[in-house]
């Protein structure tokens, strides 16, 4: 009975995923579904590239949290349009909480939507929310072998960012070893190494979201 459970629950998320899927196809909008684990950078990530590329690109911010609306300020504060999730409680955004959020947004022009999940390496990869991809952030300061110990959420994703590089020198982390954890997992994965707070190695991150934005205005 548990199991019917589960798997009715996932069925549901995936259907009205299916949709969201179709409408963010529809109007050519590129959707990325952003994880991590508390603590790795997501929110100074997405601050620093939606500022960057405010003058590029229309986008938008789902922010899902437990409480406050903390994020969704800072992210406001780029200019762009931001509405918060909060779980109260839950370990992850599901699609119903995505299409409830959409429901309030204007998504004319949106070029690309951010949406921003809970922080947590385990529940957000089990839930599509109509995503074209999912992105993970890892930070230098967690441990070279989460992709090892946290397989699923690096399997999924098609973009692995791993951030705080500017701190290489003061811990004990393996770059090489984290990639090739991340490779042995999902061999297409994309990885970028970053500092959101200096911004170095950004453009390689913003060059891989112009090839997708146009990409998808293509399809």
């Amino acid at each position: 009975m548990q199991i019917q459970v589960v798997r009715n629950i996932l069925e549901a998320n995936e259907r009205i995923a299916q949709e969201l899927k179709k409408m963010f196809l529809e109007r050519k909008i590129l959707v990325l579904n952003l994880m991590s684990s508390p603590g790795a950078g997501k929110t100074t990530t997405l601050e620093r590239t939606l500022a960057d590329l405010k003058n590029e690109f229309k986008m938008a911010v789902i922010e899902g949290d437990v409480q406050t609306n903390n994020d969704a300020r800072r992210v406001a504060a780029t200019g762009a349009q931001a509405i918060q999730i909060n779980t109260d409680g839950g370990c992850h955004l599901d699609s119903s909480m995505v299409l409830e959020a959409v429901n309030k947004m204007d998504l004319n022009g949106v070029d690309i939507l951010f949406v921003e999940n809970v922080g947590n390496l385990v529940c957000p990869a089990e839930f599509t929310v109509g995503e074209d991809y999912k992105v993970t952030i890892l930070s230098v300061t967690e441990g070279d072998d989460k992709p090892e110990k946290y397989p699923l959420i690096f399997a999924e994703s098609k973009v692995m960012i791993l951030n705080k590089i500017d701190l290489l020198p003061y811990v004990d982390f393996s770059v090489e070893k984290a990639s090739n954890f991340a490779k042995s997992l999902n061999p297409d994965i994309d990885i970028f190494p970053v500092s959101a707070r200096t911004g170095e190695g950004l453009n390689a991150w913003y060059d891989w979201l112009r090839q997708e934005v146009k990409k998808k205005k293509e399809n």
